[in-house]
């Protein structure tokens, strides 16, 4: 179905000298299949992970609680609760490190293909340099066997590191708002916005997508999940409904045809929407028949399918 609650996942503990959290994979536990959230609970006064640059990945973290450091090309930063951490493909090296009452974080990425050659008899991997095939032990023990980072003082905030109180307001109307988090610390290829929806209205219109898929995590409130089929697709135009709170994890692959659709409960409900930005994508509305052309800017409407279901787009 593509929905998965965080309480309901089993998480992986990683430990490794000053390396120590627990994996909570909340993607793939939610069907995801290009993209994918982790959520990670750091252990007091330890490390996530070795310091590391992707090289074909957009990472972007969002801070649910405790408090701690981000780790920076040799340079340390405060964190805290609603933080977003954008990280770049090819830039600084990071990491993070957990404070005295822990670090408990979503992590958001790409799941990309590095394009890598593996030569078992030759023991090399080629990528586009020629990289030597080790037997030795794991690059986590590597880590630890070279000892934690050092945490100098922390320095100012850098840019790439914006906490949603800080954000600036991408709309608002009658239905809720919405801001493009990450996008405003300096995200590329992929994007995350909070979103609030107003009880009894709704998020963007149903749509669906060819190319981008699409993770949503509830973080309060209570709401609907609508599910749309495609009138091209489908016998029947009607939609399914389901029930979701703080903690679901929804997962809307590209390329189902069926439209999803946010619609806030008693009270309301807001959410974080992960994202990729590829041009070559198309968007399609099932109420209103439209669709969007990312890479060119273009909308059209598409009459030949005259389905209307009576309701106005919000």
């Amino acid at each position: 179905m593509g929905i998965a609650h965080w309480d309901e996942v089993e998480g992986e503990r990683a430990e490794e000298g000053h390396l120590d959290g627990t994996w909570f994979d909340l993607g793939d536990a939610a069907g995801s299949r290009d993209v994918g959230v982790c959520r990670i609970k750091i252990a007091p006064r330890r490390w996530s992970t070795p310091a590391h640059v992707e090289l074909d990945e957009e990472e972007i973290f969002y801070v649910l609680g405790g408090s701690g450091l981000s780790w920076q090309d040799g340079k340390t930063h405060e964190v805290r609760p609603r933080d977003c951490i954008v990280h770049r493909v090819g830039r600084e090296a990071h990491t993070l490190w957990a404070g005295d009452d822990g670090l408990d974080v979503l992590a958001f990425g790409e799941r990309t293909n590095p394009g890598a050659t593996l030569l078992p008899r030759a023991k090399v991997l080629r990528m586009g340099p020629t990289v030597d095939v080790s037997g030795g032990p794991h690059p986590w023990e590597r880590e630890a066997a070279a000892g934690p980072p050092e945490l100098p003082s922390p320095d100012e905030r850098p840019t790439n590191v914006l906490n949603l109180e800080d954000a600036e307001l991408t709309g608002e109307d009658g239905g809720g708002r919405w801001i493009r988090l990450a996008f405003q610390a300096g995200s590329e290829r992929s994007g995350l916005n909070w979103a609030q929806v107003n009880e009894g209205h709704g998020g963007a219109p149903p749509h669906c997508h060819s190319e981008e898929e699409e993770i949503f995590v509830i973080l309060e409130g209570r709401g609907t999940l609508e599910l749309w089929p495609s009138p091209v697709r489908a016998e029947t135009h009607e939609h399914e409904t389901i029930d979701v709170g703080a903690g679901h994890v929804v997962s809307r692959p590209a390329g189902t045809g069926i439209a999803h659709y946010f619609r806030g409960g008693e009270g309301g409900m807001t959410f974080l929407a992960y994202g990729t930005k590829r041009p070559n994508d198309i968007c399609y509305y099932p109420r209103s028949n439209k669709i969007y052309w990312r890479g060119v800017g273009v909308i059209a409407r598409l009459d030949s399918l005259d389905y209307d279901d009576g309701e106005p787009e919000d």
